[in-house]
């Protein structure tokens, strides 16, 4: 497929995001002049550990889509047996083998919304999660709880903040409305891949000033 027949395919489907309101999932484009790398995002579903979190997926579009399928990750920590803890790698079927070009982002945000309701700890992305699932279902429970509190709340002046900034802090057990709101103040999205020393230094200071 051309870059303009890509590109225009990209566009009808974010179009069909925007007008399916009920489909329960947003789509955006990060930069205009290359509209292959995209956001997803999507509520967790209820009845879930993951219910009241805010789930956001990095999507990068191949040349040859939609006869190969996007690549997609999780940029919010997720702890479920098909997600990689540590990455936000997915493991499901329809974004490996059984990919079929009748397939669209929208479909793809809306199965990984399933994935979080419906685990397969028997094909697992992270072997050490699905342990837990398996060995000890309540406390599994339990720490994606904790995880969807400490990793996927939604927060209306966090959208524009990359969560890979934010997941640092927290983990050094700092409240995440408190590293979002020096990040505001600071006015830092991202980290500069030239000057991430002197970022991460700034943001320890205000934090513990």
């Amino acid at each position: 497929m051309s870059s303009q027949s890509l590109n225009r395919r990209i566009f009808r489907e974010m179009n069909d995001v925007v007008s399916d309101v009920s489909s329960g999932v947003t789509l955006k484009i990060l930069n205009e002049a290359d509209v292959t790398h995209l956001k997803g995002s999507f509520a967790g579903p209820p009845g879930t550990p993951y219910e009241g979190g805010l789930f956001v997926v990095d999507i990068k579009i191949p040349i040859d889509y939609p006869f190969k399928p996007p690549v997609m990750k999780f940029d919010t920590k997720v702890y479920h047996p098909n997600i990689s803890s540590q990455t936000g790698a997915i493991c499901i079927d329809i974004l490996r083998d059984q990919w079929s070009p009748i397939l669209t982002i929208k479909s793809c945000l809306i199965s990984l919304q399933s994935l979080l309701q419906s685990p397969e700890p028997n094909n697992p992305q992270d072997a050490q999660v699905a342990s837990h699932f398996i060995k000890d279902h309540a406390g599994f429970v339990r720490t994606a709880q904790e995880w969807t509190r400490a990793y996927a709340q939604p927060d209306n002046g966090q959208e524009s903040i990359s969560p890979e900034v934010i997941a640092p802090f927290v983990d050094m057990g700092f409240p995440r409305e408190k590293v979002v709101s020096v990040l505001k103040n600071l006015g830092i999205t991202q980290f500069s891949s030239s000057d991430r020393a002197t970022q991460e230094n700034r943001i320890m200071e205000a934090l513990l000033g």
